[in-house]
């Protein structure tokens, strides 16, 4: 046996004890537990110290299994596992009778998604059940996309963090709900209303108007967050908010799209859209460890492409303490 199928075996008996691990997936690092176990759920809620009453995601190795977890499952739901499981999408679903209160916060609904890294499918293979993964990080701070910030964030807390690289996309899944009449976008993410649009028709956007929509990972105002207070700029008043806060002796960081305005310290981020979100919670953490007073973030452009990466913006601007609309 390799060393990486020894390490997948030994999260493997982890997880039948009712252990909780860190899991490599294409979006984020996920704190995975045995989702049928009421022990390990609730050891994801102490670590994260996540509110019980929000639900967690259920991952599963494929869709064979998507009846056990989830009732009346419409065609629009087949339709788009079929397209885009393994990937990026969550769904949300009636829960099926075995699915614990622990896990849906005591909803009637479920989430749940089919990752596509090799070592997250690895791992459920073998454990041949479904998993709870909510991102590896205390609740409402900056998910991780590295195994170190699993690791900086819990130590000897969760003593297996199987190493899977670089999160290939970097931020948390699409969540897509079809539990109601029609379907809705409750959370955005890589994949786009447009790709989803191509394979059921129209799709709903967030919950303005939809007062019924379940609760859902991610969806707070404020999320994703550095402890350093984050304000989003436009680019007109980029270089002149940084001018301003030197001259008052702030230190500052700055995270602008394509190059860094001249004098200013930070991270000049990448141009396109998918290419920013694979680097954008490392970035976060990189400034927040800095000791910088402020991170001055350049809004991007306001398209359709970039809305998710807008989304984990704002309510990052807003979990920081700093109102997200400040400094537009």
């Amino acid at each position: 046996m390799n060393r990486g199928s020894r390490e997948i075996a030994e999260a493997v008996a982890a997880l039948r004890r009712g252990e909780v691990i860190g899991l490599p997936t294409e979006t984020v690092y996920g704190l995975a537990g045995d989702a049928s176990n009421a022990t390990a759920v609730r050891r994801i809620f102490e670590l994260k110290g996540r509110p019980l009453e929000h639900p967690l995601i259920v991952h599963l190795a494929d869709a064979a299994t998507l009846g056990a977890w989830a009732l009346d499952i419409p065609r629009a739901a087949r339709a788009l596992a079929e397209r885009f499981w393994p990937g990026p999408m969550t769904l949300i679903l009636k829960r099926a009778r075995r699915v614990s209160d622990l896990v849906t916060g005591g909803q009637d609904t479920v989430g749940i998604r089919v990752p596509s890294h090799p070592v997250a499918r690895a791992v459920l293979t073998q454990f041949g059940g479904g998993l709870a993964a909510p991102s590896a990080n205390r609740f409402g701070r900056i998910s991780p996309t590295r195994r170190a910030h699993v690791l900086s964030e819990f130590g000897n807390s969760v003593p297996i963090v199987l190493d899977g690289g670089d999160c290939a996309i970097g931020i948390e899944s699409t969540i897509v709900d079809l539990s109601g009449e029609h379907a809705r976008i409750l959370r955005p993410g890589a994949l786009g209303a447009h790709e989803l649009e191509r394979v059921i028709g129209r799709v709903a956007h967030g919950r303005h108007g939809h007062h019924g929509a379940p609760r859902a990972p991610g969806t707070l105002a404020a999320h994703y967050a550095p402890r350093t207070p984050v304000q989003l700029v436009a680019h007109a008043a980029l270089v002149a908010r940084q001018h301003a806060a030197k001259k008052r002796g702030e230190r500052i960081a700055t995270m602008s799209v394509g190059k860094l305005p001249p004098g200013a310290e930070g991270i000049a981020m990448p141009r396109s859209p998918g290419p920013y979100a694979r680097f954008l919670y490392a970035s976060l953490r990189d400034l927040d460890a800095q000791g910088y007073e402020r991170i001055l973030i350049e809004r991007p452009p306001n398209t359709f492409v970039w809305t998710a990466v807008r989304d984990r913006l704002e309510r990052a601007a807003a979990g920081s303490g700093v109102d997200p609309e400040d400094g537009t």
